[in-house]
């Protein structure tokens, strides 16, 4: 059997537009071309895809992906390396539902939370690939240091306060208004500023990460969950302000 890009793209919850990008990055290419100029693919091209998003959702970018598929020719056993990954990352996230589950009971009954219960199962260095490649190490170490050098509270503050950015971006994707708009510029300004906790902020990299909230599905989720085109509006607000302010 053979299926369409348009097929592929819908059962994958994916875009025709990704998928062509995989083709050019020599990720994914269609099993043939049709004399209508549509790609098809094929069976090995359906699990081929599937590891593809496996491994993007474990938080790799493309260029490492590339490697790990070069390296991995044997379908069965980089299909059993993901199933491992994938448990492992199943335990993970059940740590996190009974870490919430506890948070809601104890804060709901008045009951004192204990540290060690509140971050169970959240684990900041499961993007350190991804952070050195495009940033490079001394990016990455120097935030693991600033990071494991919070208290708790802090650590919480912090997550609170990018959540409530996030929110506002959201509300303001909702109303429609322009990501020039002083409203909007007022939120992307939080959004530096956060940024700028960790790190001094280039044009460059605010830009380029506005870019990676639209391009990176992990992140388009988490935008849009507030909305609609909230990821977007993200991307060209910093955009608008980087090159007013940067």
């Amino acid at each position: 059997m053979e299926w369409s890009i348009q097929e592929i793209a819908k059962k994958a919850g994916t875009t025709s537009r990704t998928l062509r990008h995989y083709g050019e990055r020599g990720l994914l290419e269609p099993s043939r071309i049709g004399a209508n100029g549509y790609r098809y693919y094929d069976q090995a091209a359906l699990v081929r895809l599937q590891r593809i998003l496996l491994l993007r959702e474990l938080g790799l970018s493309l260029p490492a992906i590339a490697e790990v598929l070069a390296g991995q020719q044997d379908t069965s056993a980089a299909l059993r390396t993901h199933l491992a990954l994938l448990e492992r990352e199943r335990e993970r996230i059940g740590r996190q539902i009974a870490s919430v589950r506890t948070t809601l009971h104890k804060t709901e009954n008045g009951e004192e939370l204990m540290a060690d219960e509140v971050f169970d199962g959240f684990d900041h260095t499961v993007h350190e690939g991804e952070v050195t490649e495009r940033w490079g190490r001394d990016a990455y170490e120097k935030g693991d240091r600033w990071w494991r050098s919070l208290t708790d509270a802090q650590k919480k503050a912090f997550m609170e306060e990018q959540a409530g950015i996030a929110r506002d971006f959201g509300q303001a994707a909702r109303e429609g208004l322009a990501a020039d708009s002083d409203e909007v510029q007022a939120i992307a300004r939080r959004q530096i500023d956060w940024l700028s906790t960790t790190m001094t902020p280039t044009k460059e990299y605010v830009i380029g990460l506005g870019q990676m909230y639209v391009d990176d599905p992990r992140f388009t989720a988490n935008y849009d969950r507030h909305g609609e085109g909230t990821a977007v509006l993200v991307r060209d607000a910093m955009k608008v302000y980087a090159e007013r302010h940067l």
